[in-house]
């Protein structure tokens, strides 16, 4: 390495002068040529949008840098770090005059009778055009200094930009005096991913200052918009009682005109009186008929100002989440990398590189704190520890797990901020529920789809008690006032059967997520409750292993009787029967059922398991019992659960094909029946993008009709039974044959015979 150290030499702190940009004026009064009494108003803008300087060279060539030091003074040498004395404070905003003391002013004066008070109008209707000109003008003066120090602000934003790359060059440079063991390839390839990394930070932080100035442009507006409505609120009020007043002179002029025969009568002078105020109330109405025109013509300049900033802003949010998605990435394969690296660099002879391998691997695997936000601006992305559903994102245990998880919990970030950049389903779902603000959810090809594509998080809740509900209701019409309740009182005064097996499998339910980790948590008390409200219900069951899973879920989202609900919703109306029951008689006939779903839909992979001898039907037995928990990605799982509780079983069948299918490819690939079951085992944590394997569970595997399941069910059926049945056969000859055998008791132990 040429360079060893780098020291940013002091900057004196200059008078920074802002650079006048083209002005941005809201408006301006030019008066009309010819009669000096007609007057046009003309609204001028000129919209002016600019970034921050772009950043320059984050790293410059050492040559370069030994030059510039030689060229600074010897009195800063040494020096570090850069004082810049510049004022973030902004002057006082000082408040004009508003228009609607102006306007209060002149309805007063003009509110009373006096003759030679209202012949004065005409001239204060245009000293209130005067002064509200003024008005703007000061205005237009006051956003034109907020501009300047808006640009003084950037300037300042641009310098210390560029102290944070100096330090972070001397970091640099620093931590590469201690990889100068590491193979000269592999250090190049990590300083090319830091400078990414470094860049991209940079740019985001570039593009959150600019988003934040819009925002406030935005609400400058938004308040001066709210202004001139107000005004013009105030000029229709005075619009309305000037009319009503031209009515009523109308109307009277009209009643004393009528008996008025000739020149002579005494009731001239009066009439002409009412004539001249007529005419100088309809002067008045022509006047705020003007001003009227000109204030909507702002407005509507205003709301398109407005417009373009907002949809200015819609572009800069989609493209800071495709540099998030691109940093995302970016860090993605840096963890790799890190671990592809960390196996040659274990040995004794390498020692300093093995250390920053190490230290970068700590840092890398980091979870979110709030001791320690400000360090994602530096270090790689911070991941949460747990997501939104509760469940963790990386393990404690293992650091290869740990790793994994990591480089998963980044790749499904990047997949959320890249859908996010297209039509969002969250628009569509409001969409719908404004449509049905007024009438009750009902069944239709609309929601199915928009069900299908996945629910939002916060709709979620209301979209699964209506499911529930609407599957359960002849159960609900049926029972009476505070069943659960009543059921739950029953089960916590009287132990049954199933209590202890529910109690033995509370804790080891859903051991991942932070609801159900321990005895104290929120969920285990609820869980409880539920689950022996149901084995009071259903006695037949009374409790399986796998209902404990169901309910987990369905209490994520739902309360405790809701969750009840959606137990009875999959046991008692999805699922056939004897689905959940001792001898699992349903869940064996559905693995048959899927087994020739597999030969009809995916022949080539279903071949390739019977070439091999590989049962399949050993992983996706726990797939319909339990409905994928534990199986898949939390946010698959819960778009899967979407579809099932609206639609049913056949969902089930439905993403069982569409995960083989995802990973056909893959599968085929194996060549050997141990190698293809340990991937069996693990590769639905594999699949993370959502939208993909929905596409073809809906799409890629049509036709799926109901009644061919259900057919393929009844057939089954029999064929099983007739095996429970000579299995049964068997197993009582056995029970007889070994209670008739002479032989029995005989047999006694060496400690017996010792005796």
């Amino acid at each position: 390495m040429v360079a060893t150290g780098f020291s940013l030499p002091g900057i004196a702190a200059p008078a920074i002068s802002p650079t006048p940009h083209s002005q941005n004026s809201m408006s301006s009064f030019r008066p009309g040529r010819g009669n000096s009494d007609s007057r046009r108003t003309v609204f001028y803008t000129n919209e002016e949008w600019e970034l921050l300087d772009p950043p320059s060279k984050d790293l410059e060539e050492p040559v370069v840098q030994e030059e510039r030091k030689k060229q600074m003074p010897e009195g800063n040498k040494g020096v570090t770090v850069s004082g810049f004395p510049f004022d973030f404070g902004r002057n006082p905003y000082k408040g004009k005059r508003p228009l609607k003391d102006i306007i209060g002013s002149y309805k007063n004066r003009h509110s009373s009778g006096d003759p030679s008070s209202e012949g004065m109008s005409g001239g204060g209707i245009s000293k209130a055009a005067s002064e509200l000109q003024l008005q703007v003008q000061s205005q237009q003066e006051e956003l034109e200094r907020l501009r300047k120090d808006l640009s003084s602000q950037k300037e300042l934003v641009r310098l210390l930009q560029q102290t944070v790359r100096s330090s972070q060059y001397d970091k640099y440079f620093t931590s590469s005096r201690l990889c100068e063991g590491v193979p000269g390839n592999m250090l190049e390839l990590l300083h090319q991913k830091d400078d990414q990394i470094l860049g991209l930070s940079n740019q985001l932080e570039r593009f959150t200052l600019e988003k934040e100035s819009l925002q406030q442009e935005v609400r400058t507006l938004k308040s001066k918009v709210g202004e001139l409505n107000e005004q013009l609120g105030m000029l229709m009020e005075t619009i309305q009682a000037k009319d009503e007043v031209i009515i009523k002179l109308s109307e009277s002029e009209g009643s004393v005109s009528s008996p008025s025969s000739g020149p002579s009568s005494p009731l001239t002078a009066p009439v002409s009186r009412d004539q001249l105020e007529l005419d100088r109330l309809k002067d008045n109405l022509q006047g705020y008929k003007t001003q009227n025109k000109f204030l909507n013509k702002e407005i509507l300049e205003l709301s398109a100002l407005r417009r373009n900033a907002e949809r200015r802003e819609r572009d800069l949010m989609a493209k800071y989440s495709s540099l998030e998605a691109k940093l995302c990435q970016i860090e993605s394969k840096y963890l790799i990398l890190l671990q592809e690296m960390k196996t040659p660099v274990c040995s004794e002879e390498q020692g300093p590189s093995r250390d920053v391998i190490a230290q970068l691997l700590e840092d890398a695997l980091q979870v979110e704190s709030q001791e320690q936000p400000e360090q994602a601006f530096i270090k790689p992305h911070l991941v949460s520890e747990y997501d939104i559903y509760g469940f963790r994102t990386v393990p404690d245990d293992d650091e290869e797990e740990k790793l994994v998880a990591k480089v998963r919990a980044l790749d499904l970030k990047t997949l959320y901020l890249t859908e996010n950049q297209e039509v969002s389903t969250g628009v569509k779902w409001e969409n719908y529920f404004a449509s049905t603000m007024n009438r009750e959810m009902m069944c239709s090809p609309e929601l199915k789809n928009l069900i299908r594509a996945g629910i939002p998080h916060e709709h979620r809740s209301k979209v699964w008690k209506w499911c529930v509900d609407l599957h359960t209701r002849k159960f609900k019409d049926s029972a009476e006032p505070g069943y659960f309740q009543t059921l739950l009182q029953k089960a916590l005064e009287k132990q049954n059967p199933a209590s202890k097996q529910i109690e033995l499998d509370l804790l080891r339910t859903l051991p991942n997520n932070k609801h159900y980790s321990c005895p104290t948590s929120e969920g285990i008390q609820k869980l409880r409750n539920v689950l022996l409200a149901f084995s009071w219900r259903n006695p037949d069951i009374g409790y399986c292993q796998g209902l404990n899973r169901l309910v987990a879920v369905a209490l994520l989202y739902l309360e405790q009787e809701d969750a009840f609900w959606c137990l009875v919703t999959i046991v008692e109306v999805f699922m056939p029967r004897d689905y959940y029951t001792k001898t699992l008689l349903g869940s064996q006939v559905d693995q048959r059922v899927f087994r020739d779903l597999m030969s009809e839909k995916l022949p080539r992979l279903h071949a390739h398991f019977e070439q091999y001898k590989v049962d399949y039907t050993l992983i996706t037995f726990n797939w319909f019992l339990v409905v994928f928990v534990d199986s898949v990605v939390s946010d698959i799982l819960f778009k899967i659960w979407d579809s099932f509780l609206y639609e049913g079983p056949k969902v089930i069948f439905r993403f069982a094909l569409a995960l083989f299918k995802y990973k056909e490819e893959e599968i085929l690939k194996l060549q050997d029946s141990m190698s293809i079951f340990k991937y069996l085992r693990y590769f639905t944590r594999t699949i993370l993008d959502a939208r993909k394997l929905i596409s073809i569970s809906f799409g890629d595997l049509n036709p799926f009709p109901l009644r061919q399941i259900r057919n393929r069910r009844t057939y089954h059926l029999e064929k099983v039974r007739l095996e429970l049945t000579e299995l049964e056969a068997i197993r009582e000859d056995f029970l007889r044959e070994r209670d008739t055998s002479p032989d029995k008791g005989e047999l006694v132990s060496d400690e017996e015979e010792d005796t």
